[in-house]
């Protein structure tokens, strides 16, 4: 499907405000951390979601709302404060291939990314220019640490290693973007939206390449990069908003 560019961006912002509403809120992972308010519970909950965020997504959002019920609705104390014996709690939780092993390893990596600074920190590039993609890989050499257990570490996507970092882009984008109309939470103050880089799955991949946003045919890093630098083009502030468009024309309108 060829569009001038003026037609692509006016049909991909109608998409966007047809989708970015509360009302999107209920089928999608996002809505686990939207049960919370504080700012620790929020991003805690959107981690752990968004980590999990593969397969059916009533199955997703109820696995979430799960590990949310064994941190007794309470995440961050409970990243802070839990004993060792809490954690027997998880023996059986099990995701896909994400199981009680996994979520033991991440309350572990939490708790020292909060006493090192909070989960906000750790993703914010090291270097002076600012690319998320930095900030990605910052992230993933705190959170594992020196000697990660090797199941664990195909948890944390490695961009180095070319990987989409799918779930991670989400939860970014969840974070970052405040455009106040309660969909994205916009409670991290310290990254730009005009940083992101867009969430590539199935189905904005498959809509992204129809509309001649994307031509590499890997969905892995450096098709991230060739969609987000397309979406760039469209709107340079908040280029990551058109994934809402992108996945609804897949998810929803099977275009």
């Amino acid at each position: 499907m060829k569009l001038a560019p003026s037609e692509l961006k006016d049909f991909l912002d109608e998409k966007f405000e047809l989708y970015n509403k509360p009302k999107f809120i209920e089928s999608d992972p996002i809505s686990v951390p939207h049960r919370f308010t504080k700012k620790e519970d929020i991003e805690i909950a959107a981690f752990f979601s968004a980590t999990i965020a593969w397969g059916q997504r009533p199955t997703i959002i109820r696995n979430g709302l799960k590990l949310m019920e064994l941190m007794d609705n309470e995440p961050s104390a409970f990243i802070l404060n839990h004993s060792e014996s809490d954690l027997k709690a998880f023996k059986g939780f099990v995701h896909r291939t994400f199981n009680a092993d996994d979520v033991v390893y991440f309350i572990h990596s939490l708790k020292h990314l909060y006493k090192l600074g909070g989960l906000e920190k750790a993703f914010i590039p090291q270097k002076a220019k600012q690319d998320m993609r930095e900030g990605i890989i910052h992230f993933r050499k705190l959170f594992l640490g020196k000697h990660p257990p090797g199941r664990t570490t195909k948890h944390i996507s490695n961009v180095e290693k070319n990987a989409s970092a799918k779930r991670i882009n989400m939860f970014l984008r969840w974070m970052v973007r405040n455009d106040k109309r309660g969909v994205d939470f916009g409670i991290w103050k310290n990254l730009s939206p005009t940083l992101l880089y867009c969430p590539l799955d199935l189905h904005s991949g498959r809509i992204a390449r129809k509309l001649g946003l994307l031509k590499r045919t890997q969905d892995d890093w450096k098709a991230v990069d060739e969609l987000t630098q397309s979406l760039r083009k469209l709107d340079a502030k908040d280029p990551v908003k058109y994934d809402f468009a992108l996945f609804g024309l897949g998810a929803f309108e099977k275009f």
